[in-house]
């Protein structure tokens, strides 16, 4: 009954996502239209694809699974540094919509290489958009497919799972560009919104309410209720720079960068970060009633086994078919965004006639999307520490790029995208384990971000 109703309900979405394409797909294909959405996003739009790319899969699969494993302390790591990235997107967004406005922008990437001077100083930003922005696509593919598998695991492998995201994404941007994009992304932050909240309602309910719940929680388990929690997580240091991961993403990952660029005008991107604000505590709020919920019923399940009870087998038949609509909208459109973002940079990047760069980039978009399903195939279910491993590697390249937007003489600091490079890869090799993650006491991460940042101020008060 249940992968009945979720065949039909997944037919209509996607035959709605085909029909935006096709509605969203211009006569005459130009990077500019395709990969840019004409540069002319209104605060609305703007708002609903903000949301949907910040707030995707791992919002509904990855936060109530965080909470419930380290507690209430994932509320500062989540909605207050969400909170203080609009103040970032507010104040940095002026600046950087009025830098881009003087040039032809496609990414940041190609934005890097104009103002350094250099095409390899563009390159290490690609660099590290993909090497980051891999696993964070790759997050919500997965957590899609092991959710369908817990849902119907007699039906369909994980891998065959993740395979039907990817080309349905892969089909969905070749024919409607950015503009198509952002058509899926209103349709699913109102879709993620509305079934989040009828989720958290009805889990706050079964656990007799909102006093109960953490009493509950109390008796179960006391150090979910305090940091850094059971597990010792939340500590300052990873608070700290998680914080500065988040509030940098608008401008260190380019699916948000570009959304930013393409406002119509600094009044929508005002209206839109406010917007945003607002939403960041709406959409967050309810994921801590799902993590409680976990916490008392499910505290020693796996990840699947928590999701699977929590958001099908305790849920009506018809919310349980709302919920997998969602995700898979949610999926679709945020992974989408990322793979497309990938592709924009490679585009800023060429240069030549534009019909055959667009066919380059396209390419581009495939290979991207193929290395996402083989790492999301492959990676494990700790969806949001992954997630946090993006912000924290991309959050390295803010000093080169806030450089570029506010030191007119950038192009005299080779030594910044050179210095990005090294930090990158020795971030990179703590994720391995090559190298320690703790220099000094300090996280590496936070480490290297603060060197980076001495390195460019450094620069604009020396250099002239």
């Amino acid at each position: 009954m249940l992968l009945q109703a979720l065949a039909i309900a997944g037919s209509l979405y996607v035959a709605v996502l085909i029909f935006l394409a096709y509605r969203a797909r211009s006569q005459e294909q130009s990077s500019k239209t395709y990969f840019m959405a004409d540069s002319n996003l209104g605060a609305l739009l703007g708002f609903f694809t903000f949301a949907a790319t910040l707030f995707s899969t791992f919002t509904l699969l990855g936060m109530p699974d965080f909470f419930r494993t380290h507690g209430v302390g994932a509320w500062i790591f989540l909605a207050v540094s969400d909170a203080v990235m609009v103040f970032g997107i507010i104040w940095i967004g002026y600046y950087f919509k009025k830098k881009v406005n003087q040039f032809n922008y496609y990414g940041m990437s190609g934005f890097i290489s104009q103002q350094y001077g250099k095409s390899w100083a563009g390159y290490i930003a690609f660099f590290g958009a993909f090497i980051f922005l891999t696993p964070y696509v790759a997050i919500q593919i997965r957590g899609v497919a092991i959710f369908l598998n817990a849902a119907f695991p007699n039906v369909l492998p994980i891998w065959i799972w993740a395979s039907m995201i990817v080309l349905v994404m892969l089909v969905y941007s070749e024919v409607g560009g950015l503009k198509a994009i952002i058509y899926s992304d209103t349709m699913q932050g109102i879709l993620l919104f509305v079934v989040i909240w009828l989720i958290g309602i009805g889990c706050l309910q079964q656990v007799g309410g909102l006093t109960a719940m953490f009493e509950q929680v109390e008796t179960k388990n006391p150090a979910l209720l305090s940091v850094p929690g059971p597990k010792g997580l939340f500590t300052l240091q990873f608070l700290l720079s998680s914080t500065v991961a988040i509030v940098l993403l608008p401008f260190t990952q380019p699916q948000i960068s570009t959304r930013i660029a393409i406002m119509r005008d600094t009044k929508a991107l005002y209206r839109m970060a406010v917007g945003l604000g607002f939403f960041a505590i709406l959409i967050i709020l309810p994921t801590v009633f799902l993590g409680m919920y976990g916490a008392i019923l499910y505290s020693d399940a796996s990840t699947a086994d928590f999701l699977g009870n929590t958001l099908v087998n305790d849920q009506a038949l018809i919310l349980t078919a709302l919920v997998m609509i969602g995700l898979i909208a949610a999926a679709i459109s945020t992974s989408d965004s990322q793979i497309f973002a990938l592709g924009g940079e490679i585009r800023s990047l060429l240069k030549g006639e534009d019909r055959k760069m667009m066919l380059i980039s396209k390419i581009c978009i495939f290979f991207f999307a193929l290395v996402a399903l083989v790492f999301a195939i492959l990676s494990n279910d700790q969806l949001v520490l992954l997630a946090r491993t993006s912000f924290a590697g991309t959050s390295l390249m803010a000093p080169m790029i806030f450089s570029a937007i506010f030191v007119s003489s950038v192009s005299k600091m080779l030594w910044l995208p050179i210095s990005t490079l090294l930090a990158l890869l020795l971030f990179i090799a703590s994720q391995f384990g090559w190298l320690s993650d703790i220099w000094f006491s300090i996280r590496l991460d936070l480490l290297l971000l603060g060197i980076l940042t001495l390195a460019a101020l450094v620069g604009k008060f020396v250099i002239k």
